[in-house]
């Protein structure tokens, strides 16, 4: 496969040409659209969907990875939801039952205009008693002023004190508070022509999320607040005729969630006193309208976190989105990400614009994240990052535009905790000398590791991981083991465990007459995954043939018992980790050849080659010597190649690097 076949697959042209052809100099001439929905990337389907459902008021459930626009798509339906007549949602106290306050619905704006009349009305009972009790006192003080002067009586003052005092304390304690008990409590309220709610309640705790009543110190005596006033409702009913997002759906407890598939079902939920030791307890309210379309969102274990009812309910009366996380990497496309770096542009308000060459370098970054040739990453919250970072830079520098330069710095101060990690990893292993990239070794070889494949992040980081074997004699008589040291995950171990079927199908004997020893160096946190099953087989061999294996040389490939490589995770990261250590050659399964976007600083740094059987990888990574004659063409015998034969390639890039 020549180069020029390989860089060009896939795709419309390289990203500098692409750029010279856009009719744009900065982001600043980039229009974007007004609608949310519009700005929503890569997407299409899911934007399709969000339309529908706004329009027939259905439910949706978004799943997929983080920062792939599923927030942003929920906002955008309140864009397309059909026009209906907001509610003001009212509270008011219940004569016959205190603690059952009365829920009354009127249009929107009414609510604020019965409440404010109310409050007027009862503000002007309470100025009519303080004016008459103001009048008793003035003349209850005058007649004991007037006594006072006849009879120089000092006694007649207390007397005349004491008696105003009751009458104040009389008319506090009795119907003092009455006024509070007639006006009522505008709950929710809206303007006239208001666009219908979107409430964002993720992470909301059952109070938020419900309604909740508030906790009265004073509840005898006169002091106490009526109950309607220490109604609070919760985002259900805000979000009544418009649209209520949760995010991480499967965090929700059990009981919320039984609650929100109620809310659904009737809408209209009680307001109830979510605390049992609380005085709010005893209270719940009449029925609250909550008239929401549900939104909820999440990864793929929300599902196995979500109650089976609540989620019917949402596939009987809406629909289930799965985001994508790449789209081809189209002209189209890489209009839309153009456009994307405009967004963030916009939105953030603080950050100069992109010339050309800086946007062609996020391009080049929406490549290399995709993980996939002729895809880019639809993990548009980490590419924002590198964005936002690199406006800080500019700024810091004084700079207007930002540049292609400030980009590739940005990258480098903008890099995850876990490539961070990656990078003392190989600088203390260097220090240490845990692995060696220069002359061979017996049952040693540089595999290679991913630091982030289970964590939230889509970018991978590479790291060598050196992995050694030792066959011995077993310490009983057939009663060979494979003994692996290094923390082994599941999959890892049962990897480990495949290679003995390699190694009885080749070489005709039982395992169990030897006992193979393989340890992982230096694997403090663990490994897992079967990545690094290539590399131990290598080592296994070598180890049982004593034919050393060039050090110069690193591998990832995941094995099938039958001795085909099969594709892996993070190739790209694990190339990059190898030619940061100084190794000269990699060996990759040929499925992940397309997967390779390294960038400019590595492409004449490291030699890539990739393999269909591990008689491939043995025979590019063993030390040239008749016994490595023998057992290539042992291994060529019995796995089946069916592919050409295989040599080096050179690999695309995907632009400078940070220094």
């Amino acid at each position: 496969m020549s180069n020029e076949q390989f860089s060009s697959t896939g795709r419309s042209s390289d990203i500098d040409n692409w750029l010279n052809s856009q009719n744009f100099n900065t982001t600043a001439d980039i229009e974007i659209p007004e609608k949310l929905a519009d700005q929503v990337i890569g997407q299409d389907s899911a934007v399709e969907v969000i339309k529908k459902a706004a329009e027939q008021r259905r439910h949706v459930m978004l799943i997929g990875e983080p920062g792939t626009g599923k927030s942003m798509l929920a906002r955008s339906m309140t864009e397309y939801l059909p026009k209906s007549e907001m509610q003001d949602i009212i509270g008011y106290h219940n004569q016959e039952d205190p603690n059952e306050p009365k829920i009354r619905v009127v249009p929107a704006g009414k609510g604020k205009e019965i409440v404010a009349a109310q409050k007027r009305e009862a503000m002007q009972r309470k100025q009519q008693k303080t004016t008459m009790l103001t009048m008793i006192m003035v003349l209850v003080c005058m007649m004991c002023l007037a006594w006072f002067i006849i009879t120089m009586d000092t006694t007649i003052l207390f007397v005349a004190l004491l008696f105003i005092l009751v009458i104040m304390m009389a008319m506090r304690y009795i119907g003092g508070n009455k006024e509070n008990y007639l006006v009522p409590k505008l709950l929710v309220g809206h303007d006239d022509n208001e666009m219908p709610p979107f409430v964002d309640a993720t992470g909301a705790h059952a109070g938020a999320l419900l309604g909740d009543v508030k906790h009265d110190p004073f509840q005898s005596g006169g002091l106490e607040t009526p109950a309607h006033e220490r109604l609070e409702v919760g985002a259900i009913h805000k979000a009544s005729r418009g649209v209520l997002f949760i995010d991480e759906i499967n965090l929700l407890r059990t009981e919320s969630q039984q609650s929100l598939l109620t809310a659904l079902q009737e809408g209209k939920f009680s307001i109830t006193g979510q605390s049992e030791r609380s005085s709010g307890a005893m209270v719940k309210s009449e029925p609250v309208p909550c008239e929401f379309i549900l939104v909820c969102a999440g990864n793929l274990d929300a599902i196995q976190g979500m109650h089976p009812a609540l989620r019917s309910r949402i596939r009987g009366y809406g629909y289930e989105v799965y985001m994508q996380s790449t789209m081809p990497d189209t002209d189209e496309n890489r209009t839309k990400l153009v456009r994307f770096v405009a967004q963030e542009i916009a939105k953030d308000k603080k950050i100069p614009h992109f010339d050309k060459a800086a946007v062609g370098e996020i391009l080049k970054e929406a490549q290399r994240r995709a993980g996939r040739f002729g895809h880019l990453t639809l993990r548009l919250r980490e590419l924002g990052g590198l964005i936002r970072v690199s406006g800080d830079v500019a700024r810091e520098r004084g700079a207007d535009l930002v540049t292609a330069d400030i980009v590739v710095d940005a990258k480098r101060i903008a890099r995850s905790l876990e490539q961070q990690i990656a990078d003392r990893y190989l600088e203390s292993k260097k220090e240490y000398n845990t692995f060696v990239v220069e002359g061979d070794a017996v049952g040693v070889v540089n595999g290679l590791a991913a630091l982030n494949g289970e964590s939230s992040m889509s970018e991978y980081s590479g790291v060598v991981l050196p992995i050694v074997a030792e066959v011995t004699p077993p310490q009983t008589r057939s009663g060979g083991r494979i003994i692996a040291t290094g923390k082994l995950g599941e999959i890892a171990k049962e990897a480990v465990e495949n290679v003995s079927a390699l190694v009885k199908k080749y070489s005709g004997e039982d395992i169990s007459n030897h006992d193979v020893h393989i340890q992982f160096i230096g694997t403090y946190e663990g490994v897992e995954g079967d990545s690094a099953s290539v590399s131990v087989a290598t080592a296994v061999i070598s180890a049982y043939e004593n034919i050393p294996i060039d050090q110069t040389i690193a591998m990832t490939g995941s094995l099938s018992v039958r001795g085909q490589v099969l594709p892996v995770g993070g190739v790209t990261a694990k190339i990059e980790a190898a030619a940061d250590s100084g190794i000269k050659k990699v060996i990759i399964p040929r499925s992940n050849l397309g997967d390779v976007v390294i960038e400019d600083r590595y492409m004449d740094m490291i030699e890539i080659v990739p393999v269909d059987t591990l008689g491939d990888v043995l025979e590019n990574a063993l030390v040239s010597c008749p016994e490595k004659e023998s057992l290539v063409h042992k291994f060529t015998n019995i796995v089946s190649k069916g592919t050409e034969k295989i040599r080096p390639v050179n690999i695309r890039s995907s632009g400078p690097t940070p220094n």
